[in-house]
């Protein structure tokens, strides 16, 4: 074998996929499906604010029916994406595509606006990379910055000392090792994103759900 730059098979041939475009399909697929796990409550009505190319090309390329079945929790290789927009209506879920300008960031790049009625807005944003790959930048309005491809632990909190301790205790007494760990701070609350290398078990997302004063936490399997 020549020495040289190592390519991996799914960077020749792509994800497997229902449409078009890996990045207007597939990566579309998976970021609806990643936010819908970040919100993590049933969907009554989702606003999906599309930049750069995703708000020009959605139609054509099939992007507003990969971005329902991953609100539906399809898979990429689903069959049902190709009827998904009318799924997700008889679901019950009101879904609204809107162009939008997100400022400077990555050219396919959605936000997703989940509304509930009595309940403020939920927001989570991401972007798809190009070959299916996604990366999550905003949730809530705090800057993250992740990919789904770990088994990934999210916490929200009022900023206090102690908390990385707690979280790197509760992987080290369970034998998890942390691949990639994130804090982000806006106004005196912080946001904690854990990927780690191995899954997690039930006892692990229960020590986690225990940590005090938590705003949320959401534990994604890969």
């Amino acid at each position: 074998m020549s020495k040289g730059k190592h390519y991996e098979m799914f960077d020749i041939l792509g994800p497997i996929m229902v449409g078009p475009s890996s990045s207007h399909t597939a990566g579309a697929c998976r970021l609806a499906d990643m936010a819908r796990r970040i919100y993590g409550k049933d969907l009554t009505a989702v606003t999906c604010e599309l930049h750069g190319s995703f708000a020009h090309t959605y139609q054509g390329h099939g992007s507003d029916r990969a971005i329902a079945g991953g609100l539906l929790g399809y898979a990429p290789d689903d069959e049902r994406l190709v009827e998904a927009l009318d799924l997700i209506a008889q679901a019950g879920i009101d879904l609204v595509f809107q162009p939008a300008d997100l400022g400077n960031v990555h050219p396919n790049t959605i936000r997703f606006c989940f509304h509930r009625d009595q309940a403020a807005d939920f927001t989570v944003t991401g972007s798809s990379i190009g070959g299916g790959n996604i990366r999550i930048t905003d949730i809530d309005g705090t800057a993250t910055d992740f990919t789904g491809e770990y088994p990934t632990l999210i916490l929200r909190y009022p900023d206090s000392p102690g908390m990385v301790y707690y979280a790197s205790s509760i992987c080290h007494e369970n034998n998890l090792n942390i691949a990639h760990m994130h804090v982000s701070r806006l106004d005196q609350t912080a946001t904690m994103i854990i990927e780690l290398d191995e899954p997690f078990t039930p006892a692990v997302t229960e020590a986690f759900s225990q940590l005090p004063n938590l705003d949320f936490f959401i534990a994604i399997a890969r």
